[in-house]
């Protein structure tokens, strides 16, 4: 990229970024209510969790849930939001036994369930790790709305850029909105407890 188009690029994306970002807080808040819903969030989906157990999105009924998109091989974020998940679950007890906490791969190709279960074994045990094949990785990405992509690196490996957003599901398997661990876990865990 020249040095005349890169500013260019800059200030489109900036742009763009900033028109979806005004139209999805005017539909927020109510000032589009002659605009179509976005498409909905979820559907039904069948993974294997990391001990080899199929899950289905029929898991999620009666207890709210909380859905991160991510892969093993991720250096920071993943493993930082999964423990930020780890530390709410923590701080709520007894009571996050009655919460799905699920940590669906966008990498297939490596994150089998021997993968998955021996990188969520420095995590709360209540967090599932769920993976399958390409096309039902596929499905359940197009389901939520994810963003992922394979990055090819320099050495001949790829790494995976992707929506880092934490998804909060309710009772009935419904998309209530992103989750925020920006700040306490005392105080997510609260926010979490509303939904049991």
């Amino acid at each position: 990229m020249d040095r005349t188009t890169r500013p260019l690029v800059v200030i489109g994306a900036f742009s763009a970024s900033l028109v979806v970002g005004l139209v999805l807080m005017l539909w927020v808040m109510g000032g589009l209510r002659h605009v179509a819903a976005p498409a909905a969030i979820g559907g039904p989906f069948q993974l294997t969790d990391q001990t080899g157990q199929i899950v289905t999105e029929k898991a999620m009924q009666g207890h709210p849930t909380l859905i991160f998109f991510g892969f093993t091989h991720c250096p920071d974020v993943c493993p930082t939001t999964l423990f930020e998940i780890s530390e709410v679950l923590r701080v709520m007890g007894k009571d996050a036994d009655n919460v799905n906490a699920y940590y669906i791969s966008v990498d297939p190709e490596r994150d089998t369930a021997a993968a998955m279960k021996d990188y969520l074994s420095s995590f709360d045990p209540r967090l599932k790790g769920l993976t399958g094949n390409s096309e039902e990785i596929a499905k359940v990405l197009s389901e939520y709305r994810v963003y992922a992509r394979k990055v090819p690196l320099k050495d001949g490996d790829y790494t995976m850029d992707h929506t880092a957003l934490i998804y909060l599901m309710d009772r009935d398997g419904k998309f209530v909105s992103p989750f925020n661990l920006n700040r306490k876990p005392e105080e997510a865990a609260s926010d979490l407890k509303r939904y049991l």
